[in-house]
């Protein structure tokens, strides 16, 4: 008996502010990377398929997005990072 089938995996990518195309609100939206992963006895094995997404942190909506849509958010992200929005594992200076 040979047990296969598909598991997806989410990896996000970045946060960038951004003008939301649904609710028209300028607020942040995660960049996440979805790929599907061909398994055979729950070992992944290779990806079947790989889509770009953003999502709108204030009303939910998501975006399909292009390969090299995504490609220039993360530039964008890199290289004008939101103050407000600080990496992980970085503590923002105590004022006051």
């Amino acid at each position: 008996m040979i047990i296969f089938g598909t598991k997806g995996y989410l990896h996000a990518l970045a946060i960038i502010t951004l003008l939301c195309g649904h609710c028209g609100n300028p607020s942040a939206h995660a960049l996440r990377k979805r790929v599907v992963k061909f398994t055979l006895f729950f070992i992944p094995l290779f990806p079947v398929s790989v889509k770009y997404l953003t999502q709108c942190t204030f009303c939910g909506a998501q975006e399909r997005v292009t390969v090299e849509q995504a490609t220039q958010l993360q530039t964008q992200a890199a290289q004008d990072p939101d103050p407000r929005y600080t990496p992980l594992g970085q503590q923002q200076p105590h004022q006051g």
